[in-house]
């Protein structure tokens, strides 16, 4: 049985395309801080698999936040953003389970919801 995890996926909806080369930050809230879990990047099909098993981490029910570095992707596509970066924070309640996390990109706006 494989172990629960946290990926997430990048589609740009303003091009219809999924985004690569995107560098993700995963981090952990302890007590008041974050703390450093593992960075990931996305691949040609816009994806990131497990970020835990990068640090050979296992997921447990606490809070999370992934940092999206955007700017490097719009500054290669020669876009103009809102947005350099993107923090998504999740609470993970049930830690038996799979957290995949899509980010639907443009240049002013984003959006994040648990798929599948």
């Amino acid at each position: 049985m494989n172990k629960p995890h946290i990926s997430t996926h990048i589609l740009d909806t303003s091009l219809g395309n999924p985004v690569p080369d995107v560098s993700i930050k995963l981090y952990k809230y302890y007590k008041t801080t974050w703390s450093f879990i593992s960075e990931s990047k996305t691949l040609s099909n816009g994806r990131c698999e497990d970020l835990l098993q990068v640090a050979n981490e296992t997921l447990t029910a606490d809070r999370y936040k992934l940092v999206f570095e955007v700017k490097k992707y719009f500054d290669s596509t020669n876009t103009n953003s809102l947005y350099p970066e993107i923090d998504v924070i999740i609470e993970i309640k049930n830690a038996d389970q799979n957290y995949h996390l899509p980010l639907l990109l443009n240049p002013y706006g984003y959006s994040t919801y648990r798929g599948s």
